[in-house]
C-alpha cells in the first residue's frame, strides 16, 4: 500500500523565487555598502582638506564679476545669486538654441529631399560636415575665427541708427517701458489667449463641419494688431536707450557679447544638422502614395509638404528630436571653453574659490536633470498630439 503513494515533489517555482529574492537582496546590499563606503571616504577627504560640507557657502560673498548677466549682479552679491545668474544664462541660451536649431533643421531636412539637385546636395553636405565635426571645434572656430574677424570698436559696423557690430559684440537700442506700458502687456496677453482659443475652435469646427476657417491669418492679425492698437492708444509708452561710444567701448543699450553669439551659433548649426536628418528620415518614411494622392487633388508640391507630408512625418520626427533637444541642453556646458558665463563656468569659479565641489556638482546635475525632464515632458505631449487617433 505504501508503494502506491508517490513521494512529494519539489516546487521549482518556489526555488526560483528564493534565488531571485536572494539575488535582489545581495544587489541592494552591495549598492548600500558601496554608497556608505563612498560617503565615509568623501567625508574623510573633506575633513583632511578642512572643507565643511553643506550649502551655507551660497550665502557668502562671491567676490567675482560676471560679464554677461540677464539680471543685476555685483561682486558683492552672494554665491547663490551668482549661480542663479549661471542657471538663467544656461536656460536662456538653451531655449534660443532649440528654437533656431529647429528652424534650421526643418529647412535643411526639407531641402535634402528637394527635387532641385543643387539645393539637395548643399543641404546634404551641410548635414554630413556638421554631424562629423566635434561641437567643441565648431565653437572654437566660430569664436576664434568668424567673430574674431569683426572690426574693432573704433571701426564698428553701423547697422542702423543705434545698432553697432564689432569684436566686443552686437549693440542695439534698449527698450525702456514708460507709464502705461502695462496696458500694452495686458493687450498682448489677451491677444495671445484669443489666438489660442480661435485656433482650437477653428480646428474643432473643421472636424465637425469640414469647413476651413483661416485661423492662422486671423490669429496673426490679432497678435500684432491688438498690442499695436493698445500701444498707440496708450500714447506710445516706450522709450529707447541708445548705445554711445565712451572711451574704448560702447555704453548703454542692449549688448549681445561674442561669447554668447558663438555659443548660440555653434549649438544651432551643430544640432540643426541632427534635426535635419530626423526631418529627412521622417519625410521619406511617409508613403509615396500620399504625395500621389495630394497631387491628384491638385495640391502643389509646397502645399503637399505643408498639409500632407510634414504632419504625418511628425510621428517619426518628434521622438528622435527629443533626444537632440536634451543633448543640446547638455552641450551648452561647453560654454566654459569660450568664456560664456553659464552654470558650469560660474560653478567652476565657485569650486576654485571655496572647494565645495560636491555641492556644486550636485546642483549642476539637478538643474540639467530638471531642464531635460521638462523638455521630455513637453515633447512627449507634442508626440501624443501628433499620433493618429484610432476611431
Amino acid at each position: 500500500m505504501t508503494d502506491l503513494i508517490a513521494p512529494p515533489r519539489s516546487n521549482p517555482f518556489a526555488a526560483d523565487k528564493i534565488v531571485s529574492a536572494a539575488t535582489q537582496f545581495l544587489v541592494v546590499a552591495a549598492v548600500l555598502t558601496g554608497g556608505y563606503m563612498l560617503f565615509v571616504t568623501t567625508q574623510g577627504n573633506l575633513e583632511a582638506r578642512h572643507i565643511e560640507s553643506g550649502f551655507t557657502f551660497l550665502g557668502h560673498e562671491a567676490g567675482f564679476p560676471i560679464g554677461d548677466s540677464l539680471i543685476s549682479f555685483e561682486p558683492a552679491d552672494s554665491y547663490g545669486r551668482a549661480f542663479v545668474v549661471g542657471v538663467i544664462n544656461t536656460f536662456y541660451v538653451s531655449v534660443l538654441s532649440i528654437i533656431f536649431a529647429t528652424v534650421v533643421g526643418v529647412v535643411m531636412g526639407v531641402a535634402q529631399v528637394s527635387r532641385n539637385w543643387l539645393i539637395a546636395k548643399l543641404a546634404e553636405i551641410y548635414v554630413e560636415v556638421m554631424r562629423n565635426i566635434p561641437l567643441l571645434l565648431t565653437l572654437l572656430f566660430v569664436y576664434g575665427v568668424v567673430l574674431a574677424g569683426l572690426p574693432s570698436v573704433r571701426r564698428s559696423i553701423e547697422l542702423f541708427d543705434g545698432g553697432f557690430l564689432n569684436q566686443r559684440g552686437l549693440y542695439l537700442p534698449r527698450p525702456l517701458p514708460l507709464d502705461g506700458f502695462g496696458f500694452v502687456l495686458a493687450a498682448t496677453v489677451i491677444a495671445l489667449i484669443g489666438a489660442i482659443a480661435l485656433i482650437v475652435w477653428a480646428r474643432r469646427y473643421h472636424d465637425r463641419t469640414g469647413v476651413a476657417v483661416p485661423s492662422a491669418r486671423i490669429s496673426f492679425g490679432l497678435l500684432f494688431g491688438l498690442p499695436l492698437l493698445a500701444y498707440f492708444v496708450a500714447g506710445a509708452p516706450l522709450d529707447w536707450e541708445l548705445p554711445v561710444l565712451k572711451g574704448f567701448n560702447y555704453r548703454g543699450g542692449l549688448v549681445f557679447r561674442p561669447e554668447f553669439a558663438a555659443l548660440l551659433l555653434g549649438l544651432v548649426v551643430y544640432r540643426g544638422a541632427f534635426i535635419a536628418e530626423n526631418v529627412r528620415s521622417g519625410i521619406q518614411a511617409v508613403g509615396k502614395g500620399q504625395r500621389e494622392a495630394a497631387a491628384a487633388v491638385g495640391l502643389t508640391p509646397g502645399r503637399t509638404m505643408q498639409l500632407v507630408v510634414l504632419p504625418q512625418a511628425l510621428r517619426t520626427i518628434i521622438p528622435s528630436t527629443t533626444n537632440d533637444y536634451a543633448s543640446l541642453v547638455k552641450d551648452s556646458s561647453l560654454a566654459v571653453a569660450i568664456g560664456y558665463p553659464d552654470m558650469v563656468s560660474i560653478g567652476g569659479t565657485m569650486i576654485g574659490q571655496n572647494g565645495q565641489a560636491i555641492e556644486v556638482i550636485g546642483m549642476w546635475m539637478a538643474i540639467y536633470l530638471a531642464i531635460n525632464l521638462v523638455v521630455s515632458l513637453l515633447m512627449n505631449w507634442a508626440n501624443l498630439k501628433a499620433q493618429l487617433v484610432e476611431r
